[in-house]
Protein backbone atom coordinates (compact mmCIF):
# COMPACT_ATOMS: atom_id res chain seq x y z
CA UNK A 1 0.00 0.00 0.00
CA UNK A 2 2.86 2.35 0.85
CA UNK A 3 4.46 1.68 -2.53
CA UNK A 4 1.16 2.32 -4.32
CA UNK A 5 0.69 5.68 -2.57
CA UNK A 6 4.25 6.67 -3.41
CA UNK A 7 3.70 5.83 -7.08
CA UNK A 8 0.41 7.74 -7.16
CA UNK A 9 2.04 10.83 -5.67
CA UNK A 10 4.88 10.62 -8.16
CA UNK A 11 2.54 10.38 -11.16
CA UNK A 12 0.43 13.26 -9.83
CA UNK A 13 3.53 15.42 -9.48
CA UNK A 14 4.58 14.59 -13.02
CA UNK A 15 1.15 15.61 -14.29
CA UNK A 16 1.47 19.03 -12.69
CA UNK A 17 5.03 19.94 -13.64
CA UNK A 18 7.49 17.69 -15.40
CA UNK A 19 11.19 18.62 -15.19
CA UNK A 20 12.91 19.48 -18.41
CA UNK A 21 15.26 16.51 -18.12
CA UNK A 22 12.33 14.07 -18.22
CA UNK A 23 10.76 16.03 -21.08
CA UNK A 24 13.94 15.71 -23.09
CA UNK A 25 14.08 11.97 -22.38
CA UNK A 26 10.47 11.54 -23.48
CA UNK A 27 11.00 13.65 -26.55
CA UNK A 28 13.80 11.42 -27.80
CA UNK A 29 11.37 8.52 -27.98
CA UNK A 30 9.55 10.14 -30.92
CA UNK A 31 10.48 9.53 -34.52
CA UNK A 32 13.41 11.81 -35.52
CA UNK A 33 12.11 12.37 -39.05
CA UNK A 34 8.83 13.78 -37.83
CA UNK A 35 10.58 15.97 -35.29
CA UNK A 36 12.89 17.47 -37.91
CA UNK A 37 9.88 18.30 -40.07
CA UNK A 38 8.20 20.09 -37.16
CA UNK A 39 11.36 22.01 -36.35
CA UNK A 40 11.72 22.97 -40.02
CA UNK A 41 8.27 24.56 -39.90
CA UNK A 42 8.95 26.42 -36.65
CA UNK A 43 12.31 27.93 -37.61
CA UNK A 44 11.64 28.54 -41.31
CA UNK A 45 8.18 30.04 -40.79
CA UNK A 46 9.51 32.15 -37.94
CA UNK A 47 12.34 33.58 -40.05
CA UNK A 48 9.96 34.27 -42.96
CA UNK A 49 7.48 36.00 -40.67
CA UNK A 50 10.31 38.00 -39.09
CA UNK A 51 11.46 39.33 -42.47
CA UNK A 52 7.92 40.36 -43.44
CA UNK A 53 7.35 41.99 -40.05
CA UNK A 54 10.71 43.80 -40.13
CA UNK A 55 10.33 45.24 -43.62
CA UNK A 56 6.63 45.97 -43.18
CA UNK A 57 7.01 48.06 -40.03
CA UNK A 58 10.19 49.68 -41.32
CA UNK A 59 8.19 50.80 -44.35
CA UNK A 60 5.33 52.09 -42.19
CA UNK A 61 7.60 54.19 -39.99
CA UNK A 62 9.66 55.38 -42.95
CA UNK A 63 6.51 56.56 -44.72
CA UNK A 64 5.26 58.21 -41.53
CA UNK A 65 8.58 60.04 -41.17
CA UNK A 66 8.42 61.34 -44.73
CA UNK A 67 4.78 62.48 -44.40
CA UNK A 68 5.39 64.21 -41.08
CA UNK A 69 8.53 65.90 -42.40
CA UNK A 70 6.52 67.30 -45.31
CA UNK A 71 3.59 68.35 -43.10
CA UNK A 72 5.90 70.05 -40.60
CA UNK A 73 6.65 72.80 -43.11
CA UNK A 74 3.86 72.64 -45.67
CA UNK A 75 0.68 72.19 -43.62
CA UNK A 76 -1.62 75.24 -43.65
CA UNK A 77 -2.70 74.95 -40.02
CA UNK A 78 -0.05 75.94 -37.42
CA UNK A 79 -1.32 73.21 -35.09
CA UNK A 80 -0.86 70.62 -37.83
CA UNK A 81 2.69 71.82 -38.41
CA UNK A 82 3.40 71.59 -34.69
CA UNK A 83 1.96 68.06 -34.43
CA UNK A 84 3.91 67.01 -37.51
CA UNK A 85 7.17 68.10 -35.89
CA UNK A 86 6.31 65.96 -32.90
CA UNK A 87 5.49 63.15 -35.33
CA UNK A 88 8.88 63.50 -37.01
CA UNK A 89 10.63 62.79 -33.72
CA UNK A 90 8.36 59.85 -32.90
CA UNK A 91 8.69 58.32 -36.38
CA UNK A 92 12.47 58.77 -36.40
CA UNK A 93 12.81 57.03 -33.03
CA UNK A 94 10.53 54.19 -34.15
CA UNK A 95 12.42 53.78 -37.42
CA UNK A 96 15.72 53.74 -35.57
CA UNK A 97 14.38 51.04 -33.29
CA UNK A 98 13.37 48.89 -36.24
CA UNK A 99 16.83 49.21 -37.79
CA UNK A 100 18.75 48.41 -34.60
CA UNK A 101 16.52 45.89 -32.79
CA UNK A 102 16.29 42.90 -35.13
CA UNK A 103 14.10 39.86 -34.65
CA UNK A 104 16.06 36.79 -33.44
CA UNK A 105 14.45 34.35 -35.87
CA UNK A 106 16.77 34.69 -38.92
CA UNK A 107 19.81 34.08 -36.72
CA UNK A 108 18.02 31.19 -35.02
CA UNK A 109 17.28 29.63 -38.43
CA UNK A 110 20.97 29.78 -39.38
CA UNK A 111 21.93 28.13 -36.09
CA UNK A 112 19.18 25.53 -36.52
CA UNK A 113 20.47 24.56 -39.95
CA UNK A 114 23.95 24.09 -38.49
CA UNK A 115 22.65 21.93 -35.64
CA UNK A 116 20.43 19.92 -37.98
CA UNK A 117 23.34 19.20 -40.33
CA UNK A 118 25.28 17.73 -37.41
CA UNK A 119 22.24 15.89 -36.02
CA UNK A 120 22.28 17.67 -32.67
CA UNK A 121 18.64 17.21 -31.67
CA UNK A 122 19.22 18.25 -28.06
CA UNK A 123 20.86 21.45 -29.27
CA UNK A 124 17.87 22.16 -31.52
CA UNK A 125 15.50 21.63 -28.59
CA UNK A 126 17.49 24.07 -26.46
CA UNK A 127 17.54 26.57 -29.33
CA UNK A 128 13.75 26.32 -29.63
CA UNK A 129 13.35 27.05 -25.93
CA UNK A 130 15.66 30.07 -26.18
CA UNK A 131 13.74 31.39 -29.17
CA UNK A 132 10.40 30.95 -27.39
CA UNK A 133 11.76 32.80 -24.37
CA UNK A 134 12.93 35.66 -26.62
CA UNK A 135 9.46 35.82 -28.18
CA UNK A 136 7.85 36.05 -24.75
CA UNK A 137 10.21 38.82 -23.68
CA UNK A 138 9.50 40.80 -26.86
CA UNK A 139 5.78 40.68 -25.98
CA UNK A 140 6.24 41.46 -22.29
CA UNK A 141 5.78 44.72 -20.42
CA UNK A 142 9.41 45.64 -20.98
CA UNK A 143 8.66 46.03 -24.69
CA UNK A 144 6.15 48.77 -23.87
CA UNK A 145 8.30 51.00 -21.65
CA UNK A 146 10.03 52.85 -24.48
CA UNK A 147 6.76 53.52 -26.30
CA UNK A 148 5.10 54.65 -23.08
CA UNK A 149 7.86 57.20 -22.47
CA UNK A 150 7.98 58.50 -26.06
CA UNK A 151 4.22 58.76 -26.49
CA UNK A 152 3.79 60.19 -23.01
CA UNK A 153 6.29 62.97 -23.70
CA UNK A 154 4.78 63.64 -27.15
CA UNK A 155 1.27 63.87 -25.71
CA UNK A 156 2.47 66.16 -22.92
CA UNK A 157 4.21 68.48 -25.40
CA UNK A 158 1.03 68.83 -27.45
CA UNK A 159 -1.06 69.31 -24.30
CA UNK A 160 1.35 72.03 -23.15
CA UNK A 161 0.57 73.83 -26.43
CA UNK A 162 -2.95 74.29 -25.09
CA UNK A 163 -4.57 71.26 -26.77
CA UNK A 164 -5.07 68.64 -24.09
CA UNK A 165 -7.51 66.53 -26.10
CA UNK A 166 -5.14 66.41 -29.09
CA UNK A 167 -2.34 65.38 -26.76
CA UNK A 168 -4.44 62.56 -25.34
CA UNK A 169 -5.38 61.37 -28.84
CA UNK A 170 -1.73 61.44 -29.91
CA UNK A 171 -0.72 59.38 -26.88
CA UNK A 172 -3.51 56.82 -27.33
CA UNK A 173 -2.85 56.45 -31.05
CA UNK A 174 0.87 55.95 -30.50
CA UNK A 175 0.29 53.27 -27.87
CA UNK A 176 -2.21 51.49 -30.10
CA UNK A 177 0.28 51.39 -32.98
CA UNK A 178 2.92 50.02 -30.61
CA UNK A 179 0.54 47.27 -29.48
CA UNK A 180 -0.09 46.30 -33.09
CA UNK A 181 3.64 46.18 -33.69
CA UNK A 182 4.17 43.95 -30.65
CA UNK A 183 1.34 41.49 -31.35
CA UNK A 184 2.16 41.07 -35.04
CA UNK A 185 5.63 39.76 -34.18
CA UNK A 186 6.44 36.12 -35.00
CA UNK A 187 5.63 33.62 -32.22
CA UNK A 188 6.08 30.27 -33.96
CA UNK A 189 8.39 28.88 -31.27
CA UNK A 190 6.01 29.81 -28.45
CA UNK A 191 3.05 28.27 -30.27
CA UNK A 192 4.97 25.05 -30.92
CA UNK A 193 6.08 24.74 -27.30
CA UNK A 194 2.59 25.37 -25.95
CA UNK A 195 1.19 22.49 -28.01
CA UNK A 196 0.80 19.02 -26.52
CA UNK A 197 2.99 16.39 -28.18
CA UNK A 198 2.78 12.57 -27.87
CA UNK A 199 5.50 10.91 -25.79
CA UNK A 200 6.16 7.92 -23.58
CA UNK A 201 7.38 8.37 -20.01
CA UNK A 202 9.57 5.60 -18.61
CA UNK A 203 9.54 4.98 -14.84
CA UNK A 204 11.85 2.04 -14.35
CA UNK A 205 10.12 -1.04 -15.85
CA UNK A 206 6.90 0.91 -16.37
CA UNK A 207 6.05 2.94 -19.48
CA UNK A 208 3.22 5.48 -19.52
CA UNK A 209 2.00 6.75 -22.91
CA UNK A 210 0.76 10.31 -22.82
CA UNK A 211 1.36 13.85 -23.98
CA UNK A 212 3.54 16.69 -22.77
CA UNK A 213 3.66 20.43 -23.29
CA UNK A 214 6.43 22.83 -22.34
CA UNK A 215 5.78 26.12 -20.56
CA UNK A 216 8.16 29.04 -20.98
CA UNK A 217 7.89 32.00 -18.61
CA UNK A 218 10.07 35.02 -17.87
CA UNK A 219 11.63 33.34 -14.81
CA UNK A 220 10.51 29.72 -15.13
CA UNK A 221 10.81 26.74 -17.41
CA UNK A 222 8.66 23.66 -16.92
CA UNK A 223 6.35 21.18 -18.55
CA UNK A 224 2.98 19.51 -18.03
CA UNK A 225 2.34 15.81 -18.59
CA UNK A 226 -1.05 14.24 -19.15
CA UNK A 227 -2.16 10.68 -19.90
Amino acid sequence: MHAFRLLSALVTTLMITLPVSLQAHAQTQAQPGGQWSEYDDVFEDGARHAHIWQWGWTGIYGTSLAVNAYQSSEANDPDDRFDARVGVVKSALALGGMLTDRQPHPAALAEYERLKASGELSGVQALGLQLAQAERERRGWGARVGSLVVNGVAGAVIAADGRESDGAINFATGMLVNELQIWTQPNQATSAINRFQPATLALGPMTIPGEYVLHVGPQQLGATWRY
